[in-house]
């Protein structure tokens, strides 16, 4: 493994780590007010309150939870749906092949952010998995060009044409021969869809068009920008989850990096 698979698994791990161990790490209750409001950062409070008097720092350990799972339920979704219509529109081509990039084309065009905002403001129920939904629905189209562009160039090479000689059927040759053949693509895809998950998630819960009920990154930065925190010096309310969202995902952008240098022979031999 390269530095930059090595820094990206440890970041991940960390935050892996906090999440797991968060009723063991936080010294309080995130939802507990266990202090007046706007406390600066202290001993006791080592990132202040918030408006209500609840500790920052715990509610950015909870976060940590939501965050990352929204990111990579999120990122295996994406993925799923754009391997499965990349796949199936590369390997039979002709109308299966014009109608599904013609869908494809859709989803590059409209710009994903703007689609996520309308869609979710349109949401009666704003939720967990309303927020996965959106992100996943709005943003596979990027994924299943380039697993297509893929399938274009395998599907004609000798053990796929062996396979459709000795009779196997279709499902069979793209599921068992030709997928394993693109697990590094389908991975890097993976690894760049739960980046653009978890700053989708930040995205959405900032503008509140999540579940601003529940504590994650994005969450704790809407109340900070409802509260005014800037303005009454909560600097670190802010600074925290932006911090961790920007931690998080350069970590997965290191390890998709080096995932391109491991599985690129040009990008090797540089």
């Amino acid at each position: 493994m390269t530095l930059k698979a090595w820094t990206g698994v440890s970041i991940i791990l960390f935050f892996v780590s906090v999440a797991l161990l968060a009723p063991y790490l936080a010294p309080y209750d995130p939802n507990e007010i266990v202090n007046l409001p706007y406390e600066q950062p202290s001993r006791l409070h080592l990132l202040g309150t918030d408006r209500l008097g609840r500790d920052i720092f715990s509610q950015l350990i909870y976060g940590t939870r939501l965050s990352l799972l929204i990111g990579v339920l999120t990122g295996v979704f994406m993925t799923t749906i754009s391997t499965f219509i990349g796949m199936i529109s590369g390997y039979y081509g002709g109308i299966v092949d014009r109608i599904l990039s013609t869908i494809t084309d859709v989803f590059l065009v409209i710009p994903g952010i703007p689609l996520m905002i309308v869609i979710s403001s349109y949401m009666r129920v704003r939720s967990f998995w309303t927020v996965i939904l959106v992100i996943a629905f709005t943003s596979w189209g990027g994924g299943a060009r380039i697993v297509r562009a893929q399938m274009l160039s395998i599907k004609n090479r000798e053990f796929v044409l062996a396979a459709k000689t000795i009779g196997e059927k279709n499902w069979r040759i793209i599921f068992f021969e030709i997928l394993p053949n693109m697990l590094s693509l389908i991975a890097s895809n993976f690894f760049s869809a739960v980046l653009y998950a978890i700053i989708g998630e930040a995205s959405l819960s900032f503008l509140g068009l999540g579940d601003v009920s529940k504590i994650s990154w994005g969450t704790m930065l809407y109340w900070a920008q409802s509260a005014n925190a800037l303005l009454n010096r909560m600097w670190l309310w802010v600074l925290a989850p932006g911090l961790s969202i920007v931690m998080l995902g350069t970590a997965f952008a290191l390890l998709n990096f080096s995932l391109d240098e491991m599985t690129n022979p040009r990008l090797r031999r540089r």
